[in-house]
């Protein structure tokens, strides 16, 4: 039974996104010194381990019924592909920007919701779509710190993670939560460790990397666990326009590890992204799929 506690929820919602913005700003600072494909491998397998350890008890028969299989594993590959993508992006862009261009996801969604999915999009959604890619195109804009590949591996990203968003609304009613969480984490545990051995590195990590490394899935989990629990006591409504505070956590982040502040161009344009996003929100006051698994 759902207990209504707003603030509760609000506080819930935006610990959860401080740990989302702490995955990022820590998979960026990994990627400086180790390969991307061993970070995101290590990620997902220790996100798998916490989710049998701490769900597996009282969930386990949950996390592994599916009805529509074929679309939970595609759902499930389309976000792993995605956190790769996303990796590859922070090696190569500052953390705030990066996570503005993901926020382009559930504003095209809106869009292309319309035509796969049947729903009435309205001016409000074209508005809100058309201003996303406005502030995209300012962060990335030709002069900008933006790394060309960076950007397209963002881009690409975003694109995986529409798919993943509109499975997920084609699961919502057939699926239980808990088996569309556990095939995420099997998926990326899958892919990245069975390339694992490619990628396993000569010296040892050192004591402060092993902590960085093991933290990646405690930021995951709990950051997953705690943007559900937010729904138990918030409605959508309130919750959805909250999911862009993490450009603030990124921010923030961003100039505590790194020492960057982005321009003023770009943070104009994240400002329409996170506008435009919230005028979304707002629109549709559903809960908005998250990016990581």
């Amino acid at each position: 039974m759902t207990e209504h506690h707003p603030v509760r929820g609000a506080l819930l919602c935006i610990a959860s996104l401080a740990l989302f913005a702490c995955m990022d700003t820590t998979t960026k600072y990994l990627t400086q010194s180790h390969e991307v494909p061993l970070i995101v491998a290590v990620r997902y397998l220790g996100n798998l381990l916490l989710m049998a350890a701490f769900l597996g008890p009282t969930h386990g028969r949950q996390m592994i019924r599916t009805q529509r299989t074929g679309l939970v594993w595609v759902r499930a590959f389309c976000l792993a592909l995605a956190s790769l993508l996303i990796a590859l992006a922070l090696e190569r862009m500052p953390v705030a920007e990066m996570t503005a261009i993901t926020f382009l996801s559930p504003i095209l969604l809106v869009a292309v919701a319309g035509r796969v999915l049947g729903e009435r999009v309205g001016w409000v959604g074209w508005a809100a779509t058309l201003g996303g890619f406005a502030g995209v195109m300012l962060i990335v804009r030709p002069g900008s710190d933006i790394v060309a590949s960076g950007a397209v591996f963002v881009l690409a990203a975003v694109l995986l993670n529409l798919g993943y968003q509109l499975l997920s609304r084609t699961l919502a009613a057939s699926e239980n939560t808990f088996a569309l969480l556990f095939y995420t984490a099997l998926a990326g545990s899958i892919i990245y460790g069975l390339a694992l051995p490619w990628f396993l590195e000569d010296r040892p990590p050192s004591g402060l990397e092993v902590v960085l490394f093991a933290s990646l899935g405690v930021y995951g989990g709990v950051g997953h666990f705690l943007f559900t629990a937010a729904f138990r006591y918030a409605p959508a409504s309130l919750i959805a326009p909250l999911n862009y505070v993490q450009l603030l956590w990124a921010g923030l982040l961003g100039w505590l590890a790194f020492d960057y502040v982005p321009d003023a161009q770009s943070l104009l344009g994240m400002a329409i992204v996170a506008a435009s996003g919230v005028l979304v929100a707002l629109k549709t006051r559903r809960p908005p799929e998250k990016r990581m698994a």
